[in-house]
């Protein structure tokens, strides 16, 4: 029967590909992949042999109409990235809307993926999360998308490049009570989770494999709703005080980290 199938694949341990996973890649005719050297890898691993056709994110809407040209002529069609489940911060969105407008019929398989091992890691909050993917490349419009996260009360969850992590890990305490846990080589041998209190933490990190960051943004029962006295920040600025300090100061009297940041910004 013709369908396209949207696989997973491990994020790193490969005994982490699921054994539907794997009966999926041996039952398809065609695999489009974000990066076929990657998936070659994987199907050696795995013993398998199939065609193997490049779908990224620069070719994905060019190529689309090629997956379902493949389709349309009886081909089974698998997806897959080069690591956890397509669509998810990878290729692969814009065809299944393409599918659904053509009533095209797909599967979904569910497998490995990042997120939920760094939720569960972090110790935070589990009950309920938000994820926001990649942020913008560009420092003052992450600067804008870490403010307006802020509003978001509940866990966060966000994917950042090791080039681009201390930065944004920076941006993060001028707006979340710490710690923000940094979660890297997820699976892998040397998987690790590291707690960021303090820009010292910031400066000692190895900036080596995949990065999940968790900021727990929950509302605290024990920091007051009140606004802060503005009059009071104005005294400590006129003191030479640092912004981080300001903040500092004005949550050990019980004001959340968010208002008074809010105010220091007016």
């Amino acid at each position: 029967m013709k369908k396209v199938f949207f696989i997973p694949t491990p994020i790193g341990n490969l005994g982490d590909i699921t054994l539907r996973s794997i009966e999926i890649l041996k039952y398809v005719d065609f695999i489009f992949a974000e990066d076929t050297r990657n998936t070659l890898k994987l199907l050696n691993h795995l013993n398998i042999k199939k065609p193997l056709k490049s779908y990224h994110k620069d070719n994905e809407k060019l190529l689309t109409q090629k997956v379902l040209e493949h389709v349309k002529c009886g081909n089974k069609i698998g997806i897959v990235s080069d690591a956890g489940t397509p669509c998810i911060s990878d290729p692969g969105q814009f065809l299944v809307k393409k599918l659904i407008e053509n009533d095209i019929p797909f599967e979904v398989l569910p497998g490995a993926n990042a997120i939920l091992p760094a939720l569960v890691m972090s110790g935070f909050d589990t009950s309920s999360f938000y994820f926001a993917g990649f942020l913008h490349h560009n420092v003052s419009k992450r600067k804008k998308e870490i403010s307006e996260l802020t509003r978001m009360k509940t866990t966060i969850i966000l994917f950042e490049s090791p080039h681009r992590l201390k930065s944004t890990l920076s941006i993060l305490l001028l707006h979340f009570q710490p710690p923000v846990a940094a979660c890297r080589e997820i699976t892998k041998k040397f998987e690790q989770i590291i707690y960021i209190n303090s820009e010292t933490d910031i400066k000692n990190l190895t900036l080596k494999g995949e990065f999940v960051i968790v900021i727990d943004n929950n509302l605290c029962s024990e920091k007051s709703e009140d606004e802060p006295d503005y009059s009071e920040i104005e005294k400590l600025k006129k003191e030479g005080f640092s912004k981080r300090d300001i903040v500092k100061i004005m949550q050990i009297f019980g004001f959340k980290r968010n208002k008074v940041y809010n105010l220091l910004n007016k």
